[in-house]
């Protein structure tokens, strides 16, 4: 078996179970690697900006430098979507809350405690 730049070394298949992590050298079904969530890094500065660049003129609020895991960062836009009434997405680290909510989601997120940089 050849080594492979992208599995550094190690048992990449076995017969027995099949696929194995090159991380941690258990079975892709058994990995514990992959269920490790890691927050971001950043200066913990919550920004939120109002955006209609590439959207066809519709506008959503942009939530960005939230100090929190993905699964965290769901469970946050949820709440915010139900907050707003409206709907949304979370993209990579960043939430998008469909229209102009901008005055609302610095107030809840200062009442959760996240440091807020002021909106323009």
């Amino acid at each position: 078996m050849r080594n492979r730049s992208n599995h550094p070394g190690g048992l990449v298949y076995s017969t027995e179970h099949g696929r194995m992590c090159p991380a941690c050298a258990k079975p892709v079904e058994a990995c514990v690697c992959s269920q490790i969530e890691t927050a971001p890094t950043g200066d913990g500065i919550v920004r939120i900006a109002y955006e209609t660049k590439g959207r066809k003129g519709k506008g959503v609020t942009v939530v960005s430098g939230l100090l929190l895991t993905p699964s965290e960062l769901k469970a946050l836009a949820r709440e915010l979507k139900a907050r707003c009434g409206s709907g949304g997405t979370v993209k990579g680290n960043t939430i998008e809350i469909q229209g102009d909510h901008r005055d609302r989601l610095t107030a809840d997120l200062r009442a959760k405690g996240h440091h807020i940089k002021s909106p323009k």
